[in-house]
């Protein structure tokens, strides 16, 4: 239950103490399962303490027995071995310390260990993370390596002296941390995370020597496996040997059976690759010169035919025919331009004959009044009424006048002319005659 406290009226750190005890004593009895740490067994003494660690977490609580207890397991439990302890909780009041009294303690048998590992191998399976779509590729060729392993072990040296054995220029970038024990999963957990954010490095390494079992379970540690799937640089599991098969090497995107082996994986060898280049060039030289070879030959078969050898027969095997082709098809033209040329002077002289402009050449005019009017008739015109006539040279201006008049006009202009009068021709009647006005108006 809630307490009611305030500044004004604290609890004294001895009734807190008293009331943590009262609720942990109310938790009763638990079984908890860790790995022993520390293991104090004092001579002569009749309780023995240890300290209980949870390998996934940085989490541990001390662990109190009596002697007779540890002893019915003392044969077959030490430092690092994994345990579950049937304890209950106890409150030290005076110093404000939890710890567990144990009553019973039963190590964790390698078959239960194995079925443990097992069922968290199909829970991860069942997540994706051992999907072969998420295993990144490596690099061809490294520029620098991420290395976590044990400090000055014999991984470490297998895999440093054979990848630069390989490669001489390869970079490591190396993490020493525990491969075993109760430190081993936090410390790996980071060491591949530091090496996962530097953006220069290009593989990661995770290597360590062979080992029981038991000392191989920080690489088949549910936290280590996450964070490995986690990396965006691709990470190789070179742990134990052979028959060893941690979960980390489900996870990686590729598993070395040896830090041996993964060191010829990660790092190609100069000498092969080398090899491999000669080779190469070598058979490339060969297909550049069979190719130029079957060209050659190719080219010397097409100039030995005879239109390549002598190009210039065919045209003038084809001359004569063209030049006669030639010649037919000017004749043709020319018959065709002679023929079209005859009926054009046919129709132009019809189409003379039959103009108006022809009949006003022979001698006619036509009569219009001011108005436009073309005079048909002697009824359309009244006496005194000037027309305009029109001829083959021009136009000009007349005045009607009657008959009689006409007769007498005419006379006296051939008086005073004599011979020098010229008759107009009128296309009109001669009922009412026309004679010349005073001036006369040329328009072509």
């Amino acid at each position: 239950m809630a307490l009611n406290t305030s500044a004004d009226a604290p609890l004294p750190v001895g009734q807190v103490s008293r009331l943590i005890g009262g609720w942990i004593d109310r938790l009763g009895a638990v079984w908890v399962e860790g790995q022993i740490t520390q293991l104090s067994r004092r001579p002569g003494a009749g309780v023995v303490f240890l300290t209980l660690r949870d390998p996934s977490h940085d989490i541990s609580v001390s662990v109190t027995c009596y002697r007779q207890v540890f002893d019915a397991v003392a044969d077959v439990v030490s430092e690092g071995a994994r345990v579950v302890v049937h304890a209950k909780p106890e409150w030290y009041a005076p110093r404000g310390q939890l710890s567990l009294r144990a009553a019973e303690i039963r190590p964790v048998g390698v078959g239960e260990l194995l079925a443990r590992i097992e069922q968290l191998k199909k829970s991860l399976a069942a997540e994706g993370l051992f999907a072969p779509g998420r295993k990144k590729p490596l690099p061809f060729l490294p520029q620098l390596i991420g290395l976590v392993t044990g400090r000055a072990s014999a991984a470490e040296r297998d895999v440093l002296e054979n990848a630069r054995h390989r490669w001489p220029a390869v970079r490591f970038e190396v993490r020493a941390v525990p491969v075993q024990g109760v430190h081993a999963v936090p410390q790996v957990v980071r060491a591949v995370q530091e090496l996962d954010a530097l953006d220069e490095v290009d593989v990661i390494i995770v290597a360590r020597g062979g080992g029981s079992v038991e000392d191989l379970l920080p690489f088949s540690d549910e936290q280590l496996i996450r964070a490995v799937a986690a990396c965006r640089t691709p990470v190789v599991s070179a742990i134990g040997h052979e028959p060893d098969s941690p979960l980390l090497d489900l996870v990686a995107d590729l598993r070395a059976s040896t830090p041996t082996d993964a060191a010829k994986k990660v790092v190609p060898d100069v000498g092969e690759e080398y090899e491999r280049v000669r080779g190469l060039s070598e058979r490339a030289r060969r297909c550049v010169d069979a190719f130029l070879d079957r060209e050659e030959r190719g080219l010397a078969h097409a100039l030995a035919r005879p239109a390549m050898e002598h190009p210039h027969r065919m045209v003038e095997e084809r001359e004569e025919q063209v030049s006669a082709l030639v010649d037919r098809a000017r004749r043709t033209l020319g018959h065709l331009l002679d023929r079209a040329s005859s009926e054009l002077t046919h129709t132009h002289a019809r189409v003379v004959a039959l103009s108006p402009a022809a009949t006003l050449q022979r001698g006619y005019a036509v009569l219009q009044k001011a108005d436009g009017a073309v005079v048909r008739a002697p009824q359309e015109v009244d006496a005194g009424e000037e027309l305009r006539a029109r001829v083959a040279e021009g136009e000009f201006t007349v005045r009607a006048e009657r008959a009689e008049q006409a007769e007498q006009a005419e006379q006296a202009e051939q008086a005073e002319q004599a011979e020098q009068a010229e008759p107009a021709e009128a296309t009109a009647p001669t009922e009412p005659t026309a004679r010349a006005g005073r001036t006369a108006r040329n328009e072509n």
